[in-house]
Parts: C-alpha cells; sequence; structure tokens
C-alpha cells in the first residue's frame, strides 16, 4: 500500500507543481486557458500560488500525514472550482481537466486508505 501512495503523491505533486511553474512563469497554455474561461490573467499568480501550495502540501504529507490529507482536498476543491469556471462558459472540452482532477482525488484515496490503516 505505501507503494501506491508514495507513487500516487509524487506524481500529483509534479503535475501541480508543474502547473504552478507554467502560471509562474506566464507560459501560453494557462494564459489561454485564463483567457477561454475569462478569468483575468491577474490571477495566475494567485492561481499558481494555490498549485504549488497543494504540491508542496502533498509532499509535507510524508512527514506530517494531515497536511497531506489536507492538501490533496484543497487541490480536489480548486479542481472544482475550475470545473465551475468551465462550465460558466460553456467549455465542455474537459480532458485535460479530468486528468488535473483525478490526480488529486486519487491522491486523498491512497492518503486516507494508507493512514486509515495504520
Amino acid at each position: 500500500m505505501f507503494a501506491a501512495y508514495l507513487v500516487v503523491t509524487l506524481l500529483t505533486s509534479a503535475v501541480n507543481g508543474s502547473a504552478a511553474i507554467a502560471n509562474f512563469i506566464g507560459h501560453d497554455y494557462p494564459k489561454s486557458q485564463a483567457d477561454k474561461l475569462r478569468v483575468p490573467r491577474s490571477w495566475m499568480r494567485p492561481l499558481g500560488t494555490l498549485l504549488a501550495l497543494g504540491a508542496l502540501g502533498l509532499l509535507a504529507g510524508f512527514a506530517v500525514p494531515v497536511l497531506g490529507t489536507l492538501a490533496a482536498i484543497g487541490l480536489v476543491s480548486y479542481f472544482l472550482g475550475a470545473l465551475w469556471a468551465h462550465l460558466r462558459v460553456r467549455d465542455h472540452q474537459l480532458g485535460p481537466w479530468a486528468v488535473f482532477f483525478c490526480l488529486p482525488v486519487a491522491a486523498l484515496a491512497v492518503n486516507l486508505a494508507y493512514y486509515g490503516t495504520r
């Protein structure tokens, strides 16, 4: 069980950390998404900060399990907000969103399963 927890958590942290970096450096993909979803570009850094905190919180969860759980819950909430943003503008191209959403859901599930059995 620990192997699954380790792999899913590290993968989720890496993907969200990369997304945070993309927001911080002003990569074209997050900018185009912000424009398509009618989200002000001034939100790029704060949203990137939330992603970075989620990624770091998942890693901190190895030392303090409740931090990992809270970080996973925060990322799930973040991506539920992103779903709302997509649906608000009637954007139904949700493939990338689904990947980003499923990773923290899986991280939360393995976190609860691993620490719930201890």
